[in-house]
């Protein structure tokens, strides 16, 4: 499966803004290479065992969180309304709104990934938890290989 079409078949939304790395700047660009295989996938762990990891992803309005690789199954929960703006490892830019309590679940197959980062181009505080399954398919990312 090519990572066009495993985006596609994501539950990514939003509008799209831009393609084909419409609009990315060289510091984006070299920040999606150096983080390439970054797992930090929320701005603070809250908690983990051998089952899950707990993240929280914290942005005031104009902060934004960088580029991350997600290779294990995982939901996210919107705290609160907001607007974000993504750019994902295919080049495509999107802007997103989210109401409270909404959630989305992500599954990966072998090898398959989302490779993106977040910005708050809202005017509140933008919070989400975000649960990673580490029984998932692909083995888990350490966390020291950032």
């Amino acid at each position: 499966m090519t990572a066009n079409s495993f985006l596609s078949d994501l539950p990514l939304a939003g509008t799209l803004v831009g393609e084909n790395y419409e609009g990315w700047s060289e510091d984006l660009r070299r920040e999606f290479a150096s983080h390439a295989f970054d797992a930090h996938v929320g701005s603070q762990l809250l908690s983990h065992n051998d089952r899950v990891r707990v993240w929280e992803i914290r942005l005031a309005p104009g902060e934004r969180w960088h580029a991350h690789r997600h290779v294990l199954d995982y939901f996210w929960t919107a705290v609160n309304a907001g607007s974000s703006r993504q750019h994902t490892h295919d080049g495509t830019t999107r802007d997103v709104s989210y109401t409270a309590g909404e959630t989305r679940h992500f599954h990966f197959g072998a090898g398959e990934y989302l490779l993106h980062d977040i910005e708050n181009i809202g005017q509140t505080d933008l919070v989400f938890t975000t649960v990673e399954h580490l029984d998932s398919y692909n083995e888990p990312l350490p966390l020291d290989a950032a």
